[in-house]
């Protein structure tokens, strides 16, 4: 069950999941009990930047929410600018207890399907493995997860992203 939120932390890595954690932004913003110091913006490419917000600072606390929008470029892998994020969640030498009674979290995927070679039979969840490799490893790292993970398809206009953006904001509301 997810508790109080008081600070938000919006994770993006690449120019799409930068314009995607920009409309969650401006969702955020027009929520009257949310004033713009709650709101915190952090590169995925900036190392220092999310260890500390996430895991060393005044915002690693179980009343913070970071929502994560994560790409999924070819061969599986993450955009560049997601790249140290990315792979800093994936080290297996981290403790199981990495993200306990420190944050929520929330993932969106952005994915391609046109970029898979079998695009006849593919959909939002076969082009998103970034998002879904995040997802499980924050959680198996004591994080906890706030709702469940969007994934989105460039092929399909990324049409599942408002609803997801949607049903994040009613569920924000009720923890303010």
């Amino acid at each position: 069950m997810s508790s109080k939120i008081e600070d938000f932390i919006l994770l993006s890595g690449g120019d799409l999941s930068a314009d995607v954690a920009e409309q969650i932004n401006t969702k955020l913003s027009s929520i009257p009990t949310i004033s713009s110091t709650q709101i915190h913006k952090v590169r995925m490419s900036k190392s220092k930047e999310f260890k500390t917000a996430l895991l060393e600072g005044p915002l690693a606390k179980p009343t913070t929410l970071a929502i994560f929008i994560t790409q999924t470029i070819e061969n599986e892998a993450p955009p560049e600018d997601a790249g140290a994020c990315i792979r800093f969640f994936k080290r297996k030498t981290h403790p199981e207890t990495l993200l306990s009674d420190k944050i929520q979290f929330a993932v969106l995927g952005l994915g391609d399907s046109n970029l898979l070679l079998d695009r006849q039979h593919t959909a939002a969840k076969d082009c998103n493995q970034v998002a879904q490799m995040l997802d499980v490893r924050l959680e198996a790292l004591g994080g906890q997860r706030f709702c469940q993970r969007g994934e989105s398809d460039e092929r399909t206009a990324l049409t599942e992203v408002e609803p997801w953006i949607d049903v994040l904001i009613a569920k924000i509301k009720e923890c303010l």
